[in-house]
């Protein structure tokens, strides 16, 4: 194999696709990767020459009695709506590690249909720092994402279908076709149906219009898939037992007497596991400079867990020295997740946590003019102004306090652009010192793994010391407080309101002891530490308002819904499908990023 050189290629003249397409003609072939880093040929299967899925219950069986590596989780401070680059960090970081002679590998989550067409874009990283091969990666990957959609619409299909079959046919019919009469309340549903787009239009439906073949007429809608339970079940299963009995838990609606009805009871948990037994199995891809990336579940920390399965890290953990993942978002919401739900549900203890920041974001939270996708930056952003940028480390102090509240030792990343000045810089590096954390300025953007040496260097030393990893709340610690808890401790609000809807759920989920030990999956804006995406900076003087609760028995999530967030998204007025297209002469397919 010819040696490539990647930084040979320039990110400020190419693009993103552009930068992959090239180094794919180097890639490494899939059981070449796989082997290198310990996987056996009959523990990977290929999907083509440069994608893989891993079993994952062959190689955690194998490797049970080895030690786990050292564990870095990837977060960040509050981002602008154009992200601070979390999976670029994370995608420069390993090959970074690699070059200080660490067996090291990487986790991140699958892209959704939603952003990737949208504005964000694929989530592979960008510049130098890339997740590749990038079409696949970034169009359906081995279709885990189609699964989840599949399996959670099932679902809605057994449950529309009952409905109708009840309202039209009487108990000697249901008894012959061996059917109960589950007495569905259709103003009682706790699903919508799922699609991986951002499409507002369908949030709200309303369906079986018609006669009564056609189904019974209800309000109805669609989340988009990333948010489904299905996904977050994926995200944190086990193993293929936990799998089909978390399956089988799924509140899909109540009864006219209000007790739940669920998968099982429809009888459809069997089938809906069979869509996801091929997805269980962690997607094996590589970094532009061939060190392993695991891809598994989906994005999306606002409105899901938003972290790459626990069984990509438990394989990670076993196959490496130093194991980077990603949790999405900033540190409240990611981060938090990372810490009270994965760790929680998995027993890994995190070793350190790296904070990405640019000077971009924090001269946002220092007062600093809007940031809009598409549109171009006010010139604050690309001159010196080391006014919004000291205001604006108020923001970042919030994020390393938190990863400090979980015991472990956070690391900042300066995520460099070339429009950052060194005083500019220097404000940041002493703020974040100044409250206890590491700083390295990292350009892995412009230089792959070789710019991000001083974050490695910051990584490997933090990971040297000692930690006194502690979870937020207890296991039995009440909902209400729970809530309160991360209202107050994590995002600096003053109390928690609930409105009378969600003020009744609670009330009556506290009484089902079971339930009120699930773990708890806050849904919030991203693009503020409150409620409000407007609100910038550490904003004071607030209370978190609590407009809904969810239940998720399945993935034994409790899902407390803040502000007026929506679980399906809404596509743009420039979104980036506008720019993608095939080379027809080729087949190849380019504007992707």
């Amino acid at each position: 194999m010819v040696k490539f050189d990647i930084t040979s290629l320039d990110p400020t003249k190419l693009q993103d696709w552009q930068i992959a397409e090239e180094a794919e003609k180097y890639m490494k072939p899939i059981f070449k990767l796989a082997d290198e880093w310990g996987i056996q040929s009959n523990e990977l299967f290929p999907y083509g020459h440069y994608i893989g899925k891993v079993d994952f219950p062959s190689v955690l069986n194998r490797l049970k009695e080895r030690p786990n590596a050292k564990y870095i989780d990837v977060t960040a401070i509050t981002p602008t709506p154009l992200g601070e680059g979390k999976s670029t960090t994370t995608m420069g970081l390993v090959p970074g590690l690699a070059k200080r002679g660490k067996n090291v590998s990487g986790a991140i989550r699958q892209p959704s249909g939603g952003p990737t067409f949208n504005i964000k874009g694929s989530a592979a990283g960008g510049g130098l720092s890339q997740c590749i091969p990038l079409t696949p990666f970034s169009l359906g990957l081995t279709g885990d994402i189609d699964n989840v959609t599949n399996a959670h619409n099932l679902a809605m299909v057994a449950l529309t279908s009952r409905i109708q079959h009840e309202f039209i046919n009487d108990d000697e019919f249901l008894a012959q076709k061996n059917l109960k009469r589950l007495n569905i309340d259709p103003r009682n549903i706790q699903m919508k149906w799922a699609m991986d787009f951002c499409a507002q239009a369908l949030r709200d439906v309303v369906i079986g219009i018609g006669d009564k073949m056609d189904g019974f007429m209800m309000r109805s809608g669609f989340a988009i898939s990333v948010s489904s339970e299905v996904m977050a079940i994926l995200s944190v299963f086990t193993s293929l037992r936990d799998l089909r009995e978390r399956m089988s838990k799924i509140v899909v609606a109540y009864d006219k007497q209000g007790n739940p009805v669920t998968t099982k009871d429809l009888e459809v948990d069997g089938a809906m596991t069979a869509w996801m037994v091929r997805a269980a199995n962690p997607n094996l891809l590589q970094t532009l400079e061939g060190q392993p990336v695991l891809v598994h579940a989906g994005p999306f920390a606002n409105i899901a867990v938003g972290q790459s399965s626990i069984v990509a890290d438990q394989i990670a953990l076993k196959l490496s020295d130093y194991h980077v993942t990603e949790s999405g978002f900033g540190a409240d919401i990611g981060f938090e997740k990372f810490w009270n739900i994965k760790c929680r549900l998995s027993g890994l203890v995190p070793n350190c946590a790296v904070i990405v920041a640019t000077i971009r974001a924090l001269k946002m939270h220092g007062g600093g003019p809007k940031v809009t996708p598409g549109k171009p930056l006010d010139t604050s952003y690309t001159t010196e102004n080391t006014g919004l940028v000291e205001k604006g480390c108020a923001n970042l102090i919030v994020h390393i306090e938190t990863v400090k509240k979980s015991g472990i030792n956070p690391v900042v990343c300066i995520n460099n652009f070339h429009t950052d000045t060194k005083n500019e810089i220097a404000i940041v590096k002493r703020v974040a010192e100044q409250v206890g954390a590491r700083v390295a300025i990292s350009q892995h953007w412009l230089k792959g793994g070789a710019g991000a040496l001083d974050l490695a260097d910051a990584v490997i030393d933090a990971c040297e010391e000692k930690t006194d990893f502690k979870l937020l709340y207890e296991d039995n610690t009440p909902i209400r407080q729970r809530i309160e808890i991360i209202a107050r401790q994590i995002y600096g609000a003053d109390g928690v309101s609930f409105s009378p809807e969600a003020k009744a759920k609670v009330e009556r989920l506290e009484k089902d002891s079971d339930i009120n030990k699930m773990v708890t999956c806050m849904v919030k804006t991203h693009l503020s530490l409150t409620h409000d995406p407007n609100l910038k900076g550490r904003p004071k003087d607030w209370i978190l308002p609590i407009r809904d609760i969810l239940t998720y028995n399945g993935a034994g999530f409790i899902v407390p819904v803040a502000g007026d967030i929506k679980l399906m998204p809404g596509t743009s007025s420039d979104p980036a499908f506008r720019r993608v297209d095939v080379d027809v002469e080729t087949g190849k397919i380019k504007g992707l990023f």
